[in-house]
């Protein structure tokens, strides 16, 4: 089977930074701290692709440079390279990137069809949204989660589980579906302004567990649910760190609490004496690791069809982060809809601390009860 891969090479950068996002941010996101991630995440997926015996009946087509032909190089895949153009490099704050933009993408795409029968891509929101505007319904696509919010619905659930779906459509067992590709402003979520857009249903391999649901927003009818579950858990709050997470759910206890928090971001409160105090608005990785040590605890909710604790839209709460928080100081709020299919995931990109995690932890689903949800 020849499949296509695609690398956005800036995919994710903003995560850990608190942007929220990469597009049109790169420089600024390097002056925070950020490293290109996403070629990593791409060689986990190529790694896990290699355990498998079906992995030797894949050829890759891909593109030069840092779109895919230095991670291709690391392994013993056979490939072919569509060079479209000389890939220059820049440096910022010495950090070294590849000179490339959705264009690369789209051309890539543009040059895979009729030669591949699947196209992967390491990316988020807006690579999924650049590779449909070319693929369409012409060819399947499957998402690498390599970005930050990654809200549509052609994403595997992690890398390994990408190369498991690839596997699984190798050998017939992996029918083709139906998924949204969604993208946001991201300038405008940036400000705590949620502007979704749908932008078609491209076709997409499933199998059961390994590929992520869209987002989808509270239902209206369980609004009243939420406000009484976070009315009676501001009441039960002890004095210390908290790390509040992001959505709209949490964002109800941020307001309940007096502070100015954020609605997509992760905010740093201290309780004392039953005041609560902003420390630290819209944190970065960094911010967290500095209270972390101070018994904090973590407030957050599961994102609506994603299912997701950590690893979607939050990457703030990155591995080092979740490892220094006991499990036991990690509060979930959720309404039953979002508990629908039975368990949570949650994914860092670190296996120790993914299995710290898995299992079953309490969810806070109505004033008075909690319910052990299974967390994948």
């Amino acid at each position: 089977m020849r499949v296509g891969l695609i690398i956005n090479p800036i995919a994710g950068m903003g995560g850990k930074v608190a942007l929220k996002g990469t597009d049109g941010v790169v420089e600024e996101a390097i002056k925070r701290g950020a490293r290109p991630i996403a070629a990593d995440v791409a060689r986990l997926f190529l790694h896990e692709l290699s355990n498998y015996a079906e992995g030797k009946d894949v050829e890759f087509l891909t593109g030069p440079d840092g779109l895919g032909e230095e991670v291709l190089a690391e392994f013993d895949f056979p490939y072919e390279v569509i060079r479209h153009r000389d890939v220059r490099y820049r440096e910022v704050l010495g950090v070294r990137i590849p000179d490339t933009d959705s264009d690369d993408t789209k051309e890539l795409v543009k040059r895979m069809l009729g030669r591949v029968e699947l196209i992967v891509f390491a990316g988020g929101d807006g690579t999924a949204r650049d590779v449909f505007s070319v693929a369409g319904r012409e060819v399947p696509i499957l998402g690498v989660p390599t970005g930050v919010k990654m809200f549509s619905g052609v994403f595997a659930a992690s890398p390994e589980d990408a190369a498991r779906l690839v596997v699984e459509f190798l050998n017939g067992n992996a029918k083709l579906v139906e998924r949204d590709v969604m993208d946001l402003d991201e300038n405008a979520f940036r400000h705590d302004e949620v502007r979704p857009k749908h932008y078609g249903k491209a076709l997409t391999p499933y199998a059961e567990l390994l590929l992520q649901g869209a987002k989808e927003p509270t239902k209206t009818d369980e609004a009243e649910d939420v406000d009484a579950i976070i009315a009676a858990l501001a009441e039960e709050l002890e004095d210390g760190i908290y790390f509040l997470g992001a959505g709209s759910t949490v964002k109800k206890l941020k307001d309940l609490l007096g502070i100015n928090g954020t609605l997509l971001g992760v905010d740093i409160v201290e309780i004392k004496n039953g005041e609560a105090r902003l420390i630290v608005k819209d944190a970065a990785e960094k911010d967290l690791l500095r209270f972390a040590g101070e018994n904090a605890r973590i407030v957050v909710t599961v994102i609506g069809g994603l299912g997701f604790l950590f690893g979607r839209g939050n990457q703030q709460f990155s591995a080092e982060v979740l490892r220094r928080i006991p499990k036991e100081n990690i509060i979930v709020v959720a309404t039953p809809s979002k508990l629908r299919n039975g368990f949570v995931r949650v994914y860092t990109g670190d296996r120790e601390v993914d299995d710290k995690l898995r299992g079953y932890i309490r969810v806070r689903v109505s004033p008075w009860m909690e319910r052990m949800v299974k967390v994948l």
